[in-house]
């Protein structure tokens, strides 16, 4: 397919990546800075513009790789006649695209995307479009990309990306708080990864539930008391601790 994208930031980014080694085309790479419009028109081996009068109108597809406040900023810029459109958000309806284009959508990627990481990862695409034949485009792209396509109405991205939030965001909030800990505490925090990394790769076997591991789950309150008394001067890591081992015990 013939691919315009809009945006520069992390999504924009791997999306055209990935895009590009499947054998898709980017036909050009729209950004309101143009440096950096240009740099990941580089990367893509096309070109660049920050000014919407010259996007082309000849591609197969525009992916709206931006923000969710970007979307709505730019949605009444596209106006796209026949052509399709689709932004990349979770949290955003796919209805915000209607008056831009006669065909629209979304193409979700459901991954943590950074633009300067040093591989592509694995990316479970999420899709929603506004008539059948839109669905079956989507779908057909997604499957050069990505080996777990589903679709999903506005209610059921909006589930996921929540748990998408407590999966990724809150437990990387866990590492950083602890990477802090470790840190005024002379503690390596590089230990810790292989935990982190086994503790990860066992779901792929077992249910969370049934991996779940330490003091909380074994109720063992000698070793939880000893915790809480080298927090006792730490009121907020006090607090997640006491949080989280009432919530794994049930309470």
């Amino acid at each position: 397919m013939d691919i315009v994208i809009i945006g520069t930031g992390n999504t924009a980014t791997v999306l055209g990546k990935k895009l590009k080694g499947a054998g898709h085309r980017i036909l050009q790479v729209f950004g309101r800075d143009a440096a950096a419009a240009s740099e990941l028109a580089y990367q893509l081996e096309t070109e660049s513009t920050n000014y919407w009068s010259v996007v082309t109108r000849e591609a197969d597809l525009y992916v709206l790789a931006v923000s969710d406040i970007a979307i709505e900023e730019l949605k009444s810029e596209l106006q796209l006649g026949e052509k399709t459109v689709v932004h990349t958000a979770a949290a955003v309806s796919k209805s915000v695209l209607e008056h831009s284009a006669a065909h629209f959508g979304v193409f979700y990627p459901l991954q943590t995307l950074k633009k300067n990481a040093s591989h592509l990862p694995d990316i479970p695409m999420v899709i929603d479009a506004s008539d059948p034949a839109t669905l079956d485009l989507l779908d057909g792209l997604a499957h050069t990309i990505s080996a777990n396509v589903v679709e999903g109405d506005d209610a059921y991205r909006l589930k996921l990306h929540l748990a998408a939030v407590f999966c990724n965001n809150f437990t990387n909030h866990l590492y950083a708080l602890m990477e802090d800990y470790c840190r005024t505490q002379g503690i390596p925090f590089s230990l810790l990864v292989p935990l982190i990394q086994e503790t990860a790769m066992r779901l792929e076997e077992m249910a969370p539930s049934d991996a779940q591991t330490g003091p909380a789950i074994r109720r063992d309150q000698a070793t939880i008391e000893k915790h809480l008394a080298l927090l006792k001067d730490d009121a907020r890591l006090r607090e997640v601790y006491v949080m989280m081992t009432k919530s794994i015990q049930g309470g």
